[in-house]
């Protein structure tokens, strides 16, 4: 036989010895597929359903014993039920599931690592909810500032009148119904989407409560959510985006004048018809270095508003009005025309300078309580620096230097568009007669008349180390 034959025999022999080895794995996984589902539904049959159903129609809280798991493939995230089903996670009902009948939770109970893979299986075959459209809810365009916005709504909507969180360490909230401390690793996001849109529709004349919430709110709500419990969360970046990167500096400069111009002025002097009748008056972007400004705060003040940032609530959240492209090229015509620099120093008011020392300022009396505050933290090194980062990198919704500048005397790249100008912490003819708990409560509140924005996600370890700084800077 030729020699080319019988390596040709030899191929065959190989492909058929691979197409029988494959043929055999894919019937032994079957049949251990089937031998896993085989056990869930025994485990459905003779456990679960003890307490918990798998057909029928919604119905009240108080005709159950324990969640419905009709729609259990859709609601839960599959890392998260194994580790339930398996003892590994928190409880989720402080208070018990039929908190009418019990004080306390009850224990669930737990199953193998194999049994939960199979009932995690089984359930992802077996109990869809076709009312949750796949792909609702996108977590990879979450942003900070939408989940922010949902803190927000989450406690406005009294969401927080049933469900615990975690805020700066602390469970806080009512412990009446499931707890949302993990939800973001418990949930998909996509069936918590569809829950939010009606409750009722899930647990009907149980105490759910459907909310007064636009989409947009609900989105945020379900944004906020997504993070709880998720370390290391990674945010969309809205300005890392393709119409960012088709920003066009013409389309902005219409838009401009379409838009802003009413209230900031043709050439951005803040001398725009609708001036007149506002307090505080419009920025003046012709004072303000654009391009030196962080893309998150020029995002989030275009799109999300004034209010986004603690600034004025008359300043509009433009993002649905003009989309995304029009606040990518709104954003490119500012950073392109508004350079601050000499000019501003020319257009700022005789003696409103930011470096002015002593540097008199009409500001609002903290309540008696915080004035009598002494900071806490000992002025160490380790807290100044920590307060150091903050003021220069980390403070939201702006680092301080944005406005107060890099030698905190006040002269940021905001810092000329404002009236009055940021406060000169380097002056200690001023710091010294200011006390710890007044600027406690700045930071924490803002400066009604002026630019200074409030800071209420700082804690109030964080916001005495940036305390520690800001007297370290007056000479």
């Amino acid at each position: 036989m030729q020699r080319g034959v019988i390596s040709t025999f030899k191929g065959l022999g190989v492909f058929v010895v691979v197409a029988v080895v494959s043929a055999a794995a894919a019937l032994f996984s079957q049949s251990l597929f089937a031998a896993d589902q085989s056990r869930a539904k025994e485990l459905i049959k003779n456990s679960c359903a003890s307490c918990h159903r798998f057909e029928g129609k919604p119905d009240s809280r108080f005709n159950l014993r324990a969640p419905d798991l009709i729609w259990a493939g859709s609601k839960y995230q599959r890392s998260w039920l194994i580790g339930w089903l398996t003892g590994k996670e928190q409880p989720l009902y402080a208070k018990g599931y039929r908190w009418d009948l019990s004080e306390g939770f009850t224990k669930h109970p737990t199953v193998s690592e194999s049994d939960a893979n199979a009932l995690a299986d089984h359930f992802g075959k077996q109990y869809k909810d076709r009312r949750v459209k796949v792909g609702a809810f996108d977590v990879s365009k979450v942003t900070a500032m939408e989940v922010e916005f949902g803190r927000g709504a989450y406690k406005a909507h009294a969401c927080i009148g049933c469900h615990v969180i975690e805020e700066h360490g602390k469970i806080i909230g009512g412990p009446q119904s499931a707890s949302l401390v993990e939800a973001g690793h418990r949930y998909n996001m996509d069936w918590l989407f569809r829950f939010g849109q009606n409750p009722q529709d899930f647990t009907p004349h149980s105490g759910e409560f459907l909310a007064d919430a636009t989409e947009p709110q609900l989105r945020a709500v379900i944004g906020f959510l997504a993070v709880q419990g998720v370390k290391d969360f990674k945010y969309y970046e809205p300005w890392t985006s393709k119409e960012f990167q088709n920003a066009s500096v013409d389309r902005g400069k219409l838009l401009y004048k379409e838009y802003c111009s009413q209230c900031h002025g043709a050439t951005g002097h803040g001398d725009g018809p609708a001036v007149s009748g506002l307090e505080p008056k419009p920025a003046v972007h012709a004072n303000i270095q654009f391009d030196k400004l962080p893309m998150e705060y020029l995002y989030n003040v275009v799109n999300h508003g004034g209010r986004s940032v603690g600034k004025s609530t008359t300043m509009p959240y433009w993002g649905l009005t003009i989309g995304q492209q029009g606040v990518a090229d709104v954003i490119a015509y500012l950073k392109a025309t508004f350079k601050g620099g000499t000019e501003a120093a020319a257009a700022t008011p005789a003696g409103a300078l930011s470096g002015v020392c002593p540097q008199p300022r009409n500001t609002q009396q903290a309540p008696s309580e915080f004035l009598a505050k002494a900071n806490p933290l000992p002025a160490s090194a380790e807290h100044t620096q920590a307060g150091k980062k903050l003021f220069m990198e980390t403070a939201k919704p702006l680092a301080c230097v944005n406005c107060h500048g890099q030698k905190g005397d006040g002269a940021g790249p905001i810092g000329a568009a404002l009236v009055p100008p940021p406060r000169n912490f380097t002056c200690a003819a001023t710091m010294n007669d200011i006390p710890d708990g007044q600027l406690f409560w700045i930071v924490n509140n803002g400066s009604t008349g002026t630019g200074m924005m409030p800071f209420p996600e700082l804690s109030d370890r964080e916001v005495w180390q940036l305390i520690h700084y800001l007297r370290s800077l007056a000479k």
